[in-house]
């Protein structure tokens, strides 16, 4: 690797060698941080909480923005080690797991399975639990600069991994892991880019979302299930929690599939809404017509 990916990996070992309790208190500090110094990313969680939780009063929504900041601050933290030590030592902190007969029975059914995680809890240790139940290919975005794509391939990289970037070659094979009856991991809750989705509501507000997804479900057969590894209070470990998606999700009408994710998305992240990635500019695309929507 090049020298700045040689520095980034063994400063991400140092917070690694870190106990949990120390990365919790040192993630919450960072959150307070962001908050106190009005970071960029602290302002859109602002926004975004404001916009999807309408709800709320004001003084519930501050709380959530407060909590929502010192677990992002734990999540940045906790993945420095997740990627640093083996996944064997890291699996030792999921401490339940919900749901795994779906995949036991999807598998039984001879079918792939594609799993839809949302940016919740902690996303790299449950690909380290997925890869430990089944090979798995993870489609990701890389990263602008190469270094940086050489950077995360090695730390995500482990026995029963394939990264798979998001381009048509890496499609190619997604479809074949998931007609072989294999697994794949998608992180489907960013915006794609123009002309490769289609708007649909996410917490009742018109969201860029992307048909990949669906198109693989249709395709493929594949059952689709969402997984999260929720984090659990006072570094008491994990929980992962595993849930079916409707079969709309398969549907040919490209509007009623790109809504079922959502729907499906919007239901995990409803049961620990402040363990989620907030701080995302979800919504800053919008469609033909619509006001735009400030995050400064």
């Amino acid at each position: 690797m090049p020298m700045p990916a040689h520095l980034l990996h063994f400063c991400l070992w140092l917070i690694g060698r870190l106990p949990l309790p120390v990365l919790s208190a040192l993630g919450a500090s960072l959150g307070t941080l962001a908050r106190g110094l009005g970071l960029r990313e602290a302002r859109v969680a602002r926004r975004n909480i404001e916009l999807c939780w309408p709800e709320l009063d004001s003084r519930e929504r501050d709380r959530l923005w407060r909590r929502n900041l010192a677990e992002t601050g734990r999540t940045l933290l906790e993945t420095a080690r997740f990627w640093t030590r083996p996944a064997s030592h890291n699996l030792g902190l999921v401490r339940k797991v919900e749901g795994i007969e779906l995949m036991q029975a999807a598998r039984a059914a001879g079918r792939g399975i594609i799993i839809a995680a949302p940016h919740l809890g902690n996303w790299e240790l449950l690909n380290q639990w997925l890869a430990a139940q089944s090979e798995l290919a993870i489609l990701y975005r890389p990263p602008r600069k190469s270094w940086g794509d050489t950077l995360i391939r090695r730390l995500r990289a482990q026995p029963g991994v394939t990264q798979v970037r998001a381009e048509a070659s890496g499609v190619r094979i997604l479809l074949k892991q998931l007609k072989d009856g294999g697994m794949v991991g998608i992180l489907p809750d960013q915006q794609p880019k123009r002309g490769e989705g289609h708007f649909a509501p996410f917490f009742g507000i018109e969201a860029l979302t992307m048909t990949l997804l669906p198109r693989l479900a249709n395709k493929t057969g594949a059952a689709v299930l969402t997984a999260h590894a929720e984090r659990l209070p006072d570094q008491r470990g994990f929980c992962i929690r595993i849930q079916q998606v409707a079969t709309d999700i398969a549907s040919d009408d490209v509007a009623r599939a790109t809504s079922c994710l959502n729907a499906a998305l919007e239901a995990c992240i409803r049961q620990a809404p402040s363990q989620y990635q907030w701080s995302y500019k979800r919504f800053s695309m919008r469609p033909d017509g619509d006001k735009a929507i400030g995050y400064e």
